[in-house]
């Protein structure tokens, strides 16, 4: 199945300890739509982001990703989607494109894409330098690398504009829109609401790990 890779929650519910990261959160996003997570820190952005890309375990409700359940049917979930997430999972001691090319051969794609990937992200003139003399912005550039080459049907981006500069937001927003024209389904955790509502449908607020509200990201108070 893949049902255009659209995404359903049901009373999704984490629990960390006694505190609960998310309650009872249900909502439906077609495939194809781009959807503006937002909320204050610890509203639970980050943990639905995680459960929905089945790295962590919802403790009640449901979920499914192009309707495949992402308890019982993770690997299919993987298949579709890519997370970046706030740590980057990089290899320090390698190269940028060291990093790209060993992603590429997990997921049986071509070698060639790596360097134009790279050029797109703005890290062309480092692809050979080791990661850990990356900054920040340049990690995180190299992260949204990654994602762009697993050519995901889901993209989950949690706080993708941090870390960047100007020009990195801009980056940004072209990837997303990209994405959309390609199809993708995109979820993105933000703070940056004004920037962020021209490039999404719909939105999404949470607050202690409950949806507050959920209407147009054009309606969304800044």
């Amino acid at each position: 199945m893949d049902a255009s890779a659209g995404i359903e929650a049901q009373n999704l519910a984490r629990r960390y300890g006694r505190r609960w990261a998310l309650a009872d959160v249900s909502f439906n996003l077609a495939g194809g739509a781009v959807l503006m997570l937002a909320g204050p820190n610890g509203s639970g952005k980050s943990t639905l982001l995680r459960t929905i890309a089945t790295a962590v375990r919802p403790d009640g409700g449901s979920a499914r990703v192009g309707g495949f359940d992402v308890v019982t049917e993770r690997e299919d979930v993987r298949k579709l989607v890519a997370l970046l997430s706030h740590a980057s999972y990089l290899y320090d001691s390698l190269t940028a494109r060291e990093n790209l090319s060993i992603v590429a051969d997990h997921l049986g794609r071509p070698r060639t894409n790596v360097a134009g990937l790279l050029d797109r992200v703005g890290l062309g003139r480092r692809a050979d330098d080791v990661v850990a003399t990356f900054s920040a912005g340049m990690r995180k550039r190299l992260s949204f690398a990654r994602v762009l080459l697993q050519e995901p049907r889901v993209a989950l981006l949690d706080e993708p504009y941090g870390q960047l500069d100007p020009e990195g937001f801009d980056l940004v927003d072209d990837v997303v829109r990209e994405l959309k024209a390609d199809g993708t389904t995109v979820i993105f955790a933000t703070h940056q609401l004004e920037r962020a509502a021209s490039s999404a449908d719909e939105a999404l607020l949470l607050e202690a790990g409950r949806v507050a509200w959920r209407g147009k990201a054009s309606e969304v108070a800044v």
